[in-house]
């Protein structure tokens, strides 16, 4: 594999913190964003404006890069998402497609571009999932369904790909402090209460999620293909001894 990663949604806080560490280890990073003036902020060797929810924006995030850098991305890194918290009977069906164009659109569109790219090389790439996805979590329903089809997108493309030598994997975060959850935990009562969902106890931070996805795009990770791995503090598989 070349040593360029292709991070999207790299202007939001777990894929600007994936973009610093990956930069500060020597990779070329290319950051991938809509809005080019916070896209400005994130460390990388290449800046580019595209949206990949659409097949077109996908191609065109991956050609900026062939064009400016000399060579497709081997490694790819899909962080863009959104998130909806409301019962199904109170989803909007506008809200609802909105949902699944930020979550699985882009990253369906995202994967086949990368592939295409990769023109049958090895390569590797993880995408970001949700514990929503792993367990039942109330009022979660729209955001569970884009994201076990981001899961799921993983494992049949980890084995379609497989023989090439390209791994798939996911993480799946549980709550995590970044501007996407600053609503709601701006309060500390609100912040205590969602730390006491989570065995290891308190709110990860955006590093500890990066630290996973930078890991799974490593060489360390060469046997890991497939997978979902839970960052959560436990919430999805631990149930901590009551005292």
């Amino acid at each position: 594999m070349n040593n360029i990663v292709l991070i999207t949604g790299a202007s939001g806080g777990i894929g600007r913190e994936l973009a610093s560490q990956l930069q500060a280890q020597g990779l070329r990073v290319v950051a991938v964003g809509r809005d080019a003036a916070r896209l400005a902020e994130v460390p990388a060797t290449l800046r580019s404006v595209a949206d990949t929810t659409t097949p077109e924006g996908a191609a065109q995030a991956i050609t900026a890069c062939t064009e400016a850098l000399g060579a497709a991305p081997s490694r790819l890194a899909h962080c863009v998402g959104s998130t909806l918290i409301a019962p199904l009977h109170r989803t909007r069906a506008d809200a609802y497609r909105e949902l699944m164009r930020v979550n699985l659109d882009s990253a369906v569109f995202m994967l086949q571009a990368f592939i295409t790219g990769l023109q049958g090389q090895p390569g590797a790439a993880v995408f970001a999932s949700s514990v929503v996805a792993r367990i039942g979590v109330a009022n979660h329903e729209a955001i569970a369904a884009a994201k076990g089809g981001v899961e799921a997108l993983v494992r049949s493309a980890a084995a379609t790909y497989a023989a090439q030598g390209l791994r798939v994997n996911a993480v799946a975060p549980g709550m995590t402090d970044s501007p996407m959850t600053s609503g709601m935990l701006r309060l500390p009562a609100m912040r205590e209460g969602a730390g006491r969902q989570y065995p290891l106890g308190g709110v990860q931070t955006v590093a500890q999620v990066a630290d996973v996805m930078a890991f799974l795009l490593h060489d360390g990770s060469a046997r890991i293909t497939g997978q979902v791995i839970a960052v959560d503090g436990g919430f999805t598989t631990v149930r901590p001894l009551v005292k």
